[in-house]
């Protein structure tokens, strides 16, 4: 791989990809609340806004396989294309629901859908373009998703205040198309040498490799954690006497160290070694939540731990790709990512509706921390076994 040139290209139109999926995605939070405070689906529970929070995630990596196959018969322009069709769609037409179910059928399946498209796409081409600096170029390119839902939840609240949440949807559905366009159009995949074998397709086979059970049990364990976190972080700032305001300001800044670490993740993931870097930064985020974010009861320190722990708790999106290269290889880098999705369709949906049962406030949010806390270990474990059985 040429570590230059057309890759950096590459690397910002995923990073966009990132900034128009998981953050319009993680909008969804905002658009929620208006929901719940007027009451705009009489009859409409907490699990059924729920389900569609976690459907568009699930469904985004279910489709692995089928992205996989698409990008092999119609190649990555096409598929890349099709998500942003999906997008536009499902968001425009959510603009117009009048039942919750109209919501599923758009924000939950057409934009799932949609996501699983672009992003999976984007992010298995991402890794032929780079050799040392795989990881950073990675860690560059997922940074879009915590500047996204920065940008994306304080633009979504002012303009949901002043142009209601129909108009808001439509602004988000164009600014998805505009941006998708641009880097469906630019992304290419690395031209293949005559002697780079052919990239395998989907192969159920990948999960009797223990290497790649062991990357899917630190995606699970860690997704458990960091949704469950980004959903608490918000209602525990208020069970401690904090405004909502001041909760929505803890949540942007989460976002924040999201932007701030995967970069400096990816960095020094290229340096010092992809698994070992991985396993640090996720065991990093456990040591956080049981040191800083079950004593913080103050709005100065909530704000330290949001920051700090949002630099390293969204460590496995930001580098599994690398590290599956490193596991599998490139050439099989494609269906293995695909497979670890599709392992992550069930944690993803259930997430959300953890974190709602979880958010009550007062003593019961030590059980939530702990989880939280409970999850990064299992996923440091998994990583330093990895790394143990990569070395010998």
């Amino acid at each position: 791989p040429p570590n230059g040139g057309y890759g950096w290209v590459c690397t910002f139109c995923v990073f966009m990809i990132n900034v128009n999926t998981w953050g319009i995605n993680s909008a969804w939070g905002v658009i929620l609340d208006y929901y719940l405070s007027n009451s705009t689906f009489p009859g409409a529970s907490h699990l059924d806004y729920a389900i569609i929070g976690g459907l568009s995630v699930s469904l985004c990596l279910l489709i692995g396989p089928i992205v996989t196959k698409s990008n092999e018969l119609l190649g990555t322009t096409i598929t890349l294309l099709t998500g942003t069709a999906l997008i536009f769609t499902g968001l425009f037409a959510a603009s117009y629901s009048t039942q919750v179910w109209h919501l599923v059928l758009t924000q939950g399946i057409a934009f799932g859908f949609g996501m699983g498209f672009i992003y999976l796409t984007a992010t298995s081409i991402l890794p032929k373009w780079f050799s040392t600096k795989r990881s950073f170029s990675s860690g560059i390119a997922a940074s879009g998703a915590g500047l996204g839902g920065l940008a994306y939840n304080l633009a979504a609240g002012r303009a949901i205040q002043t142009m209601g949440v129909q108009t808001t949807y439509r602004i988000l559905a164009f600014c998805a198309l505009g941006s998708h366009l641009v880097s469906s159009l630019l992304l290419k995949d690395r031209p293949r040498s005559r002697a780079q074998p052919r990239q395998r397709t989907f192969n159920h086979r990948d999960l009797g490799h223990f290497e790649v059970l062991l990357v899917i049990v630190w995606g699970i364990s860690t997704d458990l954690g960091y949704i469950t976190l980004l959903y608490s972080l918000p209602n525990y700032a208020s069970s401690i006497g904090l405004s909502p305001q001041q909760g929505s300001v803890a949540g942007a800044i989460l976002n924040l160290g999201l932007v701030l670490g995967r970069p400096v993740v990816g960095y020094i993931s290229d340096t010092y070694g992809r698994i070992t870097i991985s396993m640090v930064m996720t065991a990093s985020c456990a040591i956080l939540c049981l040191a800083i974010w079950i004593p913080a009861h103050s709005y100065a320190l909530l704000l330290l731990f949001a920051v700090l722990c949002g630099m390293v708790c969204g460590t496995f999106w930001g580098t599994v790709a690398p590290v599956l290269t490193d596991v599998v290889g490139l050439n099989r880098l494609p269906s293995t990512f695909g497979m670890v999705c599709l392992m992550l369709v069930a944690p993803n949906l259930v997430a959300e509706a953890i974190a709602l049962s979880m958010a009550g406030g007062g003593a019961g949010y030590l059980s939530a921390q702990v989880y939280v806390a409970c999850m990064f270990v299992l996923g440091a474990v998994c990583l330093w076994i990895l790394r143990s059985w990569k070395f010998y």
